[in-house]
């Protein structure tokens, strides 16, 4: 998540979260947080319209991951700041839920393709027995009018 949204979650300046980061530098290592360069700056302006307000901006947005966004909460240390956080952490916690429900969905629907795959190939070689048969020359069976 960018500084920027973040500062507006917690109700708190981006400035200010910004100050808190870089006091406690050391509670965010580069798994965390980074700092964007100009050329991902302008490229995340281009494709989020919502941040445009960071296109006249000198300073470069920093950017948290879900841990960097939990750590967040120990540095500020506003109500409302351990509020959104909880819930932040709850969405990544439905998010990665998801996430593991889609794999399950997948290996499932790879599961039922091979079973409907295996069953339309057995399909297909019995109707190729059938059709096989109807090749064969039958042998008559009953009379014939000519044999009377």
């Amino acid at each position: 998540m960018v500084d920027a949204d973040l500062a507006l979650l917690y109700e708190v300046p981006t400035k200010r979260l910004k100050e808190q980061v870089k006091r406690n530098n050391s509670r965010f290592p580069d798994d965390f947080m980074f700092e964007l360069n100009m050329i991902e700056k302008k490229e995340l302006v281009a494709n989020c319209g919502r941040l445009n307000s960071l296109k006249h901006s000198n300073v470069n947005p920093l950017v948290f991951t879900e841990q960097g966004v939990a750590m967040l909460s120990s540095v500020l240390h506003s109500e409302e700041a351990i509020k959104i956080n909880i819930e932040i952490m709850r969405a990544f916690a439905r998010y990665r839920a998801f996430l593991k429900e889609s794999e399950e969905l997948k290996s499932e629907l790879l599961a039922l393709d091979k079973k409907v795959t295996q069953a339309f190939n057995t399909m297909l070689k019995r109707l190729d027995e059938l059709h096989q048969k109807k090749s064969l020359p039958r042998t008559r069976i009953g009379f014939r009018k000519d044999e009377l």
